[in-house]
């Protein structure tokens, strides 16, 4: 056995109204990487939290490099070697690249100012080092969520962490880069960092871990090894029960109307002359590779970005969609890929949330709010969906990512659009609460609902999809049948074209 980077024993955590670590116990060996698992609400992020300072524990002991430890902040986890990799990104915006990683930290000059050269060179080295091509002065705001996704990484390895926790570093990255990811985790554990990775993707843990430890409503569950323990193991000790994938139910669906057509669609480089249409009850995946499109084409439907050319019908009729608020009128409904900026108001309650796009309904005269109605068919949507909270008053901010994405969609639900996007549904969620939401897609579909879905995982789309659109750099390729008759090299060669 190495020595051990990290003992936590009996970790005790509670929050108003809820017990979130009972007894907790985890470990981390010099130079392995160790997978924390478990469902949504599980106590993964909590107990990580706990260890990079974020979080006080209420109980129990952590050790770090053998030392007892009680961090009274992120700052001072930092000055321990521990390093954390949120799954919600934390960057700013306006501020460039390099600025990002060594923010705070910036090299001066005798005069005190910032020397921006320097600081360029480092990030720039740093960059190297993860065979990382981008460039330091480029604003971060002007990236994709997969590139800042690999800031985020850049900015904890600039810490030179000896203990570095990954909290679903490859929800946003494709599998290129995800080959590039794990070819740094690779290098840093052969220098001995210790690695604390959480993914709900079953194949990276088989590709990548040593050892997997499993959390379960808040309790410790047991430790296996990831290379002899099957998958059906981990899944079973995750959720408490067998979890069956149902292949997909292809409906006919010839008879049924026609909700959604686009026709001509074109917006800079990014869509090329895109045209689909979707029916009733019917359920369209869209595939490719990061940046082809996909995301670009459901913003444009939805009137997030402005268009160059082309139309949207919808019902048989021609909308004039020029901003979100129109398309919501015309009775479509957009769950984002990135739910903190453009799904929720993390600072407002759960049942503020879900009644966000409906507030008329709720508004009284003088402009009141009905809460008690609010507060009630909030709280339908939670039992429906299953969202972990201790009640419809909790800050959105404060639920588990997978819990957050249950609170969009009820949210959409709540306001009956006909059509919905989903782009990326089921990033940042377990195994159990993903086999909770396709069954919810199916559901909305057989109730006549048009439904898009935008994956990155090709399992996800194919399991879902009554047809799938593949799209490659800015063009709909072509569009395959669902079910058992298309195969992920079918759907690779139209995104590769």
């Amino acid at each position: 056995m190495m020595p051990l980077l990290v003992e936590m024993i009996g970790i005790e955590k509670r929050f108003p109204g809820v017990y979130s670590l009972r007894g907790v116990d985890f470990n981390l060996e010099k130079g392995e990487v160790h997978a924390l698992m478990g469902e949504n609400g599980a106590g993964k992020s909590t107990l990580m939290k706990i260890l990079s300072g974020v979080y006080q524990k209420d109980g129990g002991t952590v050790k770090v490099s053998d030392q007892l430890t009680d961090f009274d902040g992120p700052k001072a986890a930092q000055k321990a070697g521990v390093g954390i990799i949120h799954q919600e990104l934390s960057l700013m915006n306006d501020l460039t690249v390099a600025q990002n990683v060594f923010i705070g930290r910036e090299p001066r000059s005798s005069w005190g100012v910032i020397d921006e050269k320097r600081l360029n060179s480092q990030a720039s080295d740093i960059f190297k080092k993860m065979n990382f091509d981008i460039e330091p002065m480029t604003e971060i705001g002007s990236l994709t969520v997969a590139k800042q996704q690999m800031v985020e990484i850049a900015k904890a390895l600039s810490f030179q962490s000896r203990v570095l926790i990954m909290d679903e570093p490859t929800a946003a990255l494709n599998d290129a880069e995800i080959a590039e990811l794990f070819v740094i985790i690779r290098r840093l554990k052969s220098e001995g960092v210790g690695i604390i990775y959480i993914s709900h993707k079953m194949d990276e843990i088989k590709q990548i871990a040593d050892r997997v430890t499993v959390l379960r409503d808040g309790e410790y569950i047991g430790t296996v090894e990831a290379k002899e323990t099957p998958l059906s193991k981990i899944i079973s000790m995750m959720v408490g029960r067998e979890v069956k994938d149902e292949a997909v139910y292809i409906p006919d669906l010839s008879t049924q109307p026609e909700l959604l057509a686009v026709k001509g669609l074109n917006r800079g480089k990014e869509i090329k002359d895109v045209n689909f249409s979707l029916k009733k009850g019917e359920i369209l995946g869209f595939a490719g590779l990061m940046g082809a499109g996909r995301t670009e084409v459901a913003r444009a439907i939805f009137g997030a970005d402005p268009i160059d050319s082309g139309e949207v019908w919808v019902n048989g009729k021609l909308c004039q969609i020029e901003s979100p608020s129109d398309a919501v009128a015309a009775g479509i409904g957009y769950l984002s890929e990135d739910r903190k900026h453009f799904g929720l108001a993390l600072g407002m309650d759960v049942r503020a949330n879900i009644a966000m796009a409906t507030l008329n309904r709720f508004t009284r005269s003088l402009g009141a709010l009905n809460e008690a109605e609010m507060s009630s068919i909030a709280n339908g949507y939670i039992k429906q969906l299953g969202i972990r909270t201790p009640s419809d008053t909790q800050e959105v901010g404060f639920l588990s990512g997978g819990n957050q994405q249950k609170v969009v969609i009820a949210k959409w639900l709540l306001k009956d659009c006909d059509i919905l996007i989903f782009d990326e549904p089921t990033r940042g969620i377990d195994v159990g609460a993903k086999s909770e939401i396709y069954k919810l897609l199916e559901s909305l579909a057989k109730q006549g609902k048009a439904i898009i879905v935008i994956s990155s995982e090709l399992p996800e789309v194919m399991r879902l999809s009554h047809r799938i659109a593949v799209m490659c750099q800015g063009k709909l390729t072509g569009i395959l049948p669902g079910g058992k008759e298309t195969t992920q090299e079918q759907i690779m060669a139209l995104a590769t074209q």
